[in-house]
């Protein structure tokens, strides 16, 4: 787990080693063990490493013996042990016990296709010196970001923005990845906050070709197209591989634990870690017993079920106040979510202990979790209506509670277009009414486009699928890692530390892919073959648990209690830098609907103060 950074000089010259140093020091809190450079013709490499696998022997930039081939790596490898007995059965000689070495000998014998080789978490540079050709490529799920900038004289990339803009860019914003941002409260890969800056898309790759063209292609992607399969036969794949995932992401030379909430799915990582070791350290965050909603007895409980050593971390609002300002500068893109000031405050205690992290990301996007997914799963029984009842049953809907999330449903079930109806579903407000909130001048009139750019090419998966697998893919394409995942990546390495995602291993969401619908969500019960695997490895009161994820129903409700604090200071104040862009009079008629209780606009707030508190901690240009 490391940073990357690197610059290809387009037109043939030299890249400035100072360049480099500062693009590296940047991004110094993902690598505090060790830094490297590589400067050879037009291509010049840098690298942080937090040091995970061979820690004394795995310097970056790394090579092979001619210097024809150099790497500079983010992430994990998890099977470069095969690989490096794959590799060593075709003749080739190892210097290290690294990873990185692997893709370097990789490269060689396969070339581009030794990413297919690779079963990890990575954001990875290969250098060719003979070609002189560049290849950048992000993992399959997206669980490490890599940033990049394409002018007519350069190539500059990063793990983080912070070292784009350390090479020498002065960011722009990007108001169609604004749109897109207060849509759905993140921005979609490959868009960024800042004009001509991108981020590669989970399962993609750019490749700098000699002659000056560039090119990004998707590299791998999975088939949402469900199978009839038995319910045992289903259940027995599942757990054979959540079972290799595991054991392949518990390979580390540095101590390793696990981020355990009071669900199932950690509870589930516990009981398969606990086959290969016992007592492992264990860390969650909590409130408290003032709150009924606290996870910390629950978590505590399944501690000791396996004989965990258990730590506990207790947020109050006070501290939750302190984090937040700081929590959104380490995430350098806006990403509206109040849980990751409880993520960014567990990964801190954990790092105090260990380098390395199990995580239980995964379950809910890939089965089934959320509630969503219960109209996702069953809309077509209200379309299959005759117009006139929907007609006459969207009066009596329309008076259920002012719920956001529930607002948001109603307006997508008579959607007859599945890839605009999916819109809408993620979306906070209509699409009308985000535009509203512009200045005319400044939103393109194909704005709302912009996302249909980041899901490209989904068309003729999603027309495989059925409903609900068709909508997951989606939030496996976008949701998951450009939200998610890119706010664990971003807090976790803001300690130093280490997150892994087993439930995200390509295998496990390629099997998913195959599943029907039924297996996912069974007689409106969520992640129904993930449950019924929970029941042969823990009790049934952990497995009847409520889903609370990191104690978020607390957060979420400071979160409102400090916003509506923020709100004369940051969206009801003339002088706030967000209405450069926005309309004033439209952002206080959200706020004063939601204060006077005519409309749940709590989330879209949420967005907008986190946009501003973003624009106070970023030196971006506005339009």
């Amino acid at each position: 787990m490391c940073g990357i950074a690197g610059v290809l000089d387009r037109r043939g010259g030299s890249v400035e080693l100072n360049v480099l140093q500062s693009m590296a020091a940047a991004m110094a809190h993902r690598g505090p063990d060790d830094e490297g450079f590589q400067l050879s013709g037009p291509i010049g490499l840098a690298f942080r490493r937090l040091s995970i696998i061979d820690v004394s022997g795995g310097h970056q930039p790394m090579s092979d013996d001619a210097g024809d081939i150099w790497v500079v790596l983010n992430g994990e490898v998890y099977n470069f042990g095969e690989l490096r007995a794959q590799l060593l059965g075709l003749g080739y000689r190892f210097r290290t016990r690294s990873d990185t070495e692997c893709i370097i000998h990789g490269y060689a014998e396969w070339g581009d296709d030794v990413l297919h080789h690779l079963n990890g978490m990575f954001g990875v540079a290969i250098w060719d010196a003979r070609r002189k050709r560049l290849l950048l490529a992000r993992d399959r799920a997206g669980i490490k970001p890599l940033y990049y900038q394409l002018t007519a004289s350069r190539l500059v990339f990063g793990s983080e923005l912070r070292a784009i803009r350390a090479a020498g860019l002065n960011p722009v914003l990007d108001v169609v990845s604004l749109n897109l941002f207060l849509r759905y409260r993140y921005t979609p890969s490959p868009r960024t906050p800042f004009e001509g800056v991108s981020k590669l898309a989970p399962g993609t790759r750019l490749i700098a070709e000699a002659d000056g063209s560039t090119r990004v292609e998707r590299w791998w992607d999975y088939d949402p197209a469900p199978e009839a399969i038995d319910v045992k036969k289903a259940e027995a794949e599942l757990l054979e591989r959540y079972s290799e995932a595991i054991r392949r992401q518990l390979v580390s030379d540095v101590p390793l634990g696990l981020l355990l909430s009071g669900g199932i799915d950690s509870a589930l990582l516990l009981a398969l870690m606990a086959r290969h070791k016992t007592s492992w350290p264990t860390f969650t965050v909590g409130f408290g017993p003032a709150y009924p909603d606290d996870e910390l007895e629950d978590a505590a409980k399944t501690a000791r079920l396996f004989g965990a050593e258990h730590h506990e971390i207790r947020l109050d609002r006070t501290t939750f106040e302190e984090d937040l300002a700081a929590v959104v500068d380490s995430l350098e893109e806006p990403i509206a979510s109040p849980s990751v000031v409880a993520l960014s405050r567990v990964c801190s205690r954990a790092r105090e202990d260990v380098k390395v992290a199990l995580i239980g990301q995964g379950p809910d996007e890939l089965f089934g979790g959320y509630t969503r997914h219960l109209g996702v799963r069953y809309g077509h029984m209200w379309r299959a209506l005759p117009r006139p009842v929907r007609r006459a049953g969207s009066f009596g809907l329309a008076h259920l509670p002012r719920s956001e999330a529930v607002r948001r449903g109603l307006h997508s079930l008579d959607e007859a277009e599945r890839l605009t109806r999916f819109q809408k579903v993620f979306s906070l407000l209509p699409a009308d009414e985000i535009d509203n909130l512009f200045h005319a001048d400044l939103l393109p009139a194909s704005a709302g486009d912009g996302v249909l750019s980041c899901w490209d090419g989904v068309e003729e998966a999603l027309a495989r699928g059925d409903e609900l697998s068709a909508f997951q893919y989606l939030e496996v394409r976008s949701a998951l890692p450009d939200e998610l995942l890119m706010g664990a990546d971003k807090l976790s390495m803001r300690h130093g530390l280490e997150l892994r995602v087993p439930y995200l291993d390509h295998d496990v969401i390629e099997f998913a892919g195959r599943l029907p619908a039924s297996l996912k969500v069974r007689h409106g019960s969520r992640k129904w073959l993930h449950r019924r695997l929970c029941r042969q490895y823990l009790p049934p009161e952990v497995v009847r648990r409520k889903k609370r994820g990191f104690a978020v129903d607390v957060v979420d409700g400071w979160y409102r209690a400090s916003i509506e604090g923020q709100v004369s200071d940051t969206l009801l104040n003339p002088t706030s830098r967000l209405f450069a862009v926005l309309r004033q009079d439209e952002v206080a008629t959200l706020v004063r609907d939601h204060q006077r209780g005519r409309r749940d606009n709590h989330k879209i707030i949420h967005s907008l103060i986190v946009f501003e508190e973003w624009l106070r901690r970023t030196p971006v240009r506005l339009p």
